[in-house]
């Protein structure tokens, strides 16, 4: 059901400087800043060989990204996103197994339809779907 690994995503308290670690010491490519006012949060994609890095940092004081940070001030791992051919279908058949959405399908940062699933329910970890 879920394909390859898109993203790892993680939460940094100075984009500008987690950015320049990934760029500057770890030799990856970074993506610019963007914005996603719809999640709350502004997003910089590391691109790997393999598979991505999300770097998420607040955009406002109501994103939940911000509430992550006040619990974690360092930041650290938020949540692992796996694509879906088809994210209604798999939505449909995991919530039909007892799974939990966390809100409704969304447009996320690569502009394609995506969903959050609860943690509870994987082993402690957030799962984002992303259609591709």
């Amino acid at each position: 059901m879920i394909g390859k690994l898109n993203h790892v995503a993680i939460v940094v308290p100075n984009l500008e400087a987690a950015s320049a670690l990934y760029r500057d010491t770890l030799g990856a490519q970074v993506s610019s800043p963007t914005d996603v006012a719809e999640h709350g949060v502004t997003t910089v994609f590391v691109n790997l060989p393999n598979t991505k890095i999300e770097l998420l940092h607040p955009l406002g004081d109501q994103s939940p990204i911000a509430k992550f940070l006040a619990k974690n001030p360092a930041g650290g791992m938020h949540h692992l996103c796996y694509e879906v051919a088809n994210i209604k279908a798999t939505a449909d058949k995991l919530t039909a197994d007892g799974a939990r959405a966390l809100g409704k399908i969304k447009t996320g940062a690569h502009g394609k339809p995506v969903l959050f699933l609860h943690p509870k329910d994987f082993c402690g970890t957030l799962i984002e779907l992303e259609e591709v």
